[in-house]
C-alpha cells in the first residue's frame, strides 16, 4: 500500500501529535549542529579576514593575489549556484515555496552547498546574513529526517517547519523567536500542532547551542533604560520613518535584482564577482559593512558615533546589501536589515536629542526600537519582530515600545501597499526557475486551515458551503476536540479546517480555501 494513499493519510493524522514531538527532538539537535557550526565557521572566517586586511595594510603586495582569491571564490559560488537554483539568496522564500507545494528541494543536495557557498560568500565580506540560510538549513535538515523515515507528505511539511524554527533559533540564541517566526511568517497562522513541535525543535536546538557551546544572543542589548511615556510620541514618529524606510528598502532590493537581470554587458558567470570586488576595497576603506554586521550593532549600543561618520555607515551598508543580494549569491537579508534598521534608530535619536532635548542615554532606545520596526516594515512581522528585540535586550519592560513601533511601521507599509518581502521574493523566484518547480504527481496531501471570525463560511453549516471539487473536508479541529464533519455541522470561527486534496493542486486548493476561511 502506498505511503500516500488517502486511507494511510488520514490514519496518519490521527495520531501525528505525537510523533512530531519526538521527531522534533531530533530535528532540534541535528539542526542545532548544523547550525552551531555555520555560526562557527562564519566567526571564524571574519576574523581571519579581519586580520587579512590588517596585514595587507603593511604587505601591499598581498593585495592582488587576496583579490584574486576573491575572484575564484566568486567564480566557484556562482557555478555552484547554476548547478543548484535552491541555495540561491536567502532560503527562506524557498521553504515557504516548499510548504505551499510550489517546489520541492532535494534536501542533501541544498543543504551541503548552502553551507559551503553560505559561508565562503559571507567569508568574502559579502553584506549578507547568516540567519536565512541557517533557516534554510535547519528546514531540509527537517526534510532529510522526514525522507529517512519514509514519513508521509503531511508530516514532512511540519518537520520542514520543526527545522526552520530550530535553525533561527541557533543562530540568534533565540528560541521564541524562531517559534513566532514559523508561525508568523512560515505558516502565517498559530496552528497548535505547528505550535507544538515547533517549540520542541526551537528549545532543543537553543539548548545544544547554550548549554553545550556556551552561545550568547549575537547582539548584548542589555541594560537599556526604559523609556518614559512622555516619550511616546517620538516612538510613533520613529515607526513613521522606519516604515516608510522599510517600503524604501524593498524597493530598492527588487530593483536591485531586476538592475543585475538586465545587465546583459555582463557574461552571466562574472556577475558574482562585481560584489566581491566592492566587498575587496570596502575591506580597506570602511571595514565595518563587511559582512552581517552584528558587531557593528554593538557597537553602536556601546560607543557613540558621530552624525556624519553614521551616515556614511547608513548609505555604504544599504548600498553594499543591494549589490550582494542582487547578483543571487547564497545570503539572507535578516541580520543586514536589522544593522540598516540600528543606524537609522542611531541617527534618529542624536537628531531628537539634539532639538528636543530629551537625554542622550535614550538613543540606544530608538536603536533597538529602530531594529524591530525595520523588521516589520520589511518582513511584515510585527511579533517575530518585537519578540526577537524583547529575547536581544533580555527584558520584557521594554515590549510596549516595541510593540508600537512595530504596529505603526506595520501600518505605515500597510498603507504605501508594500508587500511582505519573503513574499515578493518567492513570487520572483518561482518565475525564474519554472523547470524546478514540482512535478505533477497523484500524491495525496492534507491541508490545516484556520477560519477567522466573520469570515464567508464563520457559523455556517458544511452543507451551505460551496466546496472546491478538488478537495474533501476529513477533519476539524475545534480547541482540544477532533470533530467528524457532517453535513449539518457548524463551523466556527477559531475552528482549523483538515482538507484532503491532490498534491499537484495543494497550492490552489490552500489559497482556495484561505480566501474562503478568511475573507
Amino acid at each position: 500500500m502506498s505511503k500516500n494513499n488517502i486511507m494511510s493519510i488520514v490514519r496518519h493524522w490521527q495520531d501525528i501529535k505525537m510523533k512530531l514531538v519526538f521527531e522534533s527532538v531530533l530535528i532540534g539537535l541535528i539542526a542545532g549542529i548544523f547550525v552551531v557550526a555555520y555560526r562557527v565557521i562564519l566567526d571564524l572566517v571574519g576574523e581571519f579576514s579581519e586580520k587579512a586586511y590588517h596585514y595587507m595594510k603593511f604587505h601591499y603586495w598581498l593585495i592582488p593575489v587576496w583579490f584574486l582569491i576573491l575572484i575564484a571564490i566568486a567564480l566557484f559560488v556562482k557555478y555552484r549556484t547554476k548547478r543548484v537554483p535552491m541555495m540561491s539568496g536567502s532560503g527562506i522564500p524557498q521553504v515557504e515555496g516548499e510548504l505551499l507545494g510550489h517546489i520541492d528541494m532535494s534536501w542533501w543536495k541544498v543543504l551541503v552547498n548552502k553551507f559551503v557557498s553560505g559561508a565562503l560568500m559571507i567569508g568574502a565580506g559579502l553584506s549578507l546574513g547568516r540567519e536565512g540560510p541557517s533557516v534554510q538549513i535547519g528546514a531540509l535538515v527537517g526534510k532529510g529526517v522526514s525522507r529517512v523515515f519514509k514519513r508521509v507528505r503531511v508530516e514532512e511539511k511540519y518537520l520542514i517547519s520543526c527545522g526552520a524554527g530550530a535553525g533561527l533559533s541557533g543562530a540568534f540564541s533565540a528560541p521564541l523567536s524562531g517559534i513566532i517566526f514559523v508561525l508568523e511568517e512560515v505558516h502565517k497562522n498559530f496552528s497548535p500542532l505547528v505550535l507544538l513541535p515547533t517549540a520542541v525543535a526551537c528549545i532543543t536546538a537553543d539548548f545544544f547551542n547554550k548549554v553545550i557551546f556556551g552561545f550568547a544572543p549575537i547582539f548584548n542589548l542589555s541594560g537599556l533604560s526604559v523609556i518614559p511615556l512622555k516619550y511616546y510620541a517620538l516612538i510613533i514618529l520613529l515607526g513613521i520613518v522606519i516604515g516608510i524606510s522599510g517600503v524604501m528598502f524593498n524597493k530598492s532590493l527588487i530593483w536591485s535584482l531586476n538592475f543585475y537581470e538586465k545587465m546583459k554587458w555582463v557574461p552571466e558567470s562574472m556577475k558574482m564577482i562585481i560584489p566581491v570586488l566592492f566587498a575587496g576595497m570596502l575591506g580597506f576603506i570602511l571595514p565595518q559593512v563587511l559582512g552581517g554586521g552584528h558587531h557593528l550593532v554593538v557597537d553602536l549600543v556601546h560607543q557613540s558615533a558621530g552624525f556624519k561618520l553614521l551616515l556614511i555607515l547608513l548609505l555604504s551598508k544599504f548600498v553594499f546589501t543591494m549589490i550582494s543580494y542582487g547578483c543571487g549569491a547564497p545570503g539572507g537579508i535578516f541580520l543586514p536589515l536589522l544593522v540598516i534598521g540600528a543606524l537609522i534608530g542611531n541617527i534618529y535619536g542624536v537628531i531628537i536629542t539634539s532639538v528636543s532635548g530629551i537625554d542622550s542615554v535614550y538613543v540606544n532606545n530608538f536603536i533597538v526600537l529602530a531594529m524591530a520596526g525595520y523588521f516589520t516594515a520589511i518582513v511584515k512581522a510585527p511579533i517575530t519582530g518585537s519578540i526577537l528585540i524583547t529575547e536581544m535586550t533580555g527584558s520584557f519592560s521594554h515590549l510596549l515600545s516595541l510593540s508600537i513601533v512595530s504596529i505603526t511601521a506595520y501600518l505605515v507599509t500597510d498603507l504605501l501597499h508594500s508587500e511582505p518581502i519573503y513574499e515578493t521574493l518567492l513570487t520572483r523566484f518561482i518565475k525564474k526557475n519554472k523547470k524546478q518547480l514540482i512535478e505533477e504527481n497523484h500524491e495525496k496531501v492534507i491541508l490545516e486551515i484556520a477560519v477567522r471570525i466573520g469570515s464567508t463560511i464563520h457559523q455556517k453549516r458544511i452543507m451551505e458551503i460551496t466546496w472546491p471539487k478538488a478537495c474533501l473536508l476529513v477533519g476539524i479541529r475545534r480547541g482540544q476536540q477532533e470533530l467528524i464533519p457532517k453535513g449539518n455541522t457548524q463551523i466556527l470561527g477559531g475552528d482549523y479546517l483538515i482538507v484532503l486534496t491532490d498534491k499537484k493542486l495543494e497550492t490552489e486548493m490552500n489559497k482556495t480555501i484561505l480566501k474562503l476561511a478568511e475573507e
